[in-house]
């Protein structure tokens, strides 16, 4: 089975957190995820987002903390997320692959339909910043 590594922002402002929806062309249509994406070979994590958010969003981040990587499996494939919380350093954020963007406070997470990968690190996330889900 095919093993994706990926890592994803969690975006802070102001007390809300960046989601992003896929566009229609993307796997998983209109499923939510926190932005990131494939780590290239011989490439950190970190390296890696900071690629992916500028390349989808034109957006630069501080990479503030690092939360626990979280497997998932799909019937095609398995995939891991590496989640970094992060801040903006850039304001304006343009979207090149996404079809949407939201802010929302912590506690309404779950009222998105998030892509399925992501489901255990919006829990993740919510343990970190002490929110109840």
């Amino acid at each position: 089975m095919k093993h994706i590594h990926v890592t994803c922002a969690i975006i802070e402002n102001d007390g809300l957190v960046l989601a992003a929806q896929r566009s229609e062309t993307m796997s998983m249509p209109l499923k939510w995820e926190f932005p990131g994406g494939k780590i290239d070979l011989g490439e950190s994590p970190e390296e890696c987002l900071r690629r992916e958010l500028i390349e989808e969003m034109s957006i630069q981040v501080f990479i503030e903390k690092r939360l626990p990587a979280c497997t998932y499996h799909y019937p095609e494939f398995a995939i891991t997320l590496y989640p970094f919380i992060c801040s903006l350093k850039t304001e304006e954020i343009v979207l090149h692959e996404h079809a949407a963007l939201t802010w929302l406070p912590p506690g309404e997470l779950h009222s998105l339909d998030w892509a399925e990968a992501d489901l255990p690190v919006v829990e993740s996330y919510l343990v970190a910043c002490g929110v109840q889900s």
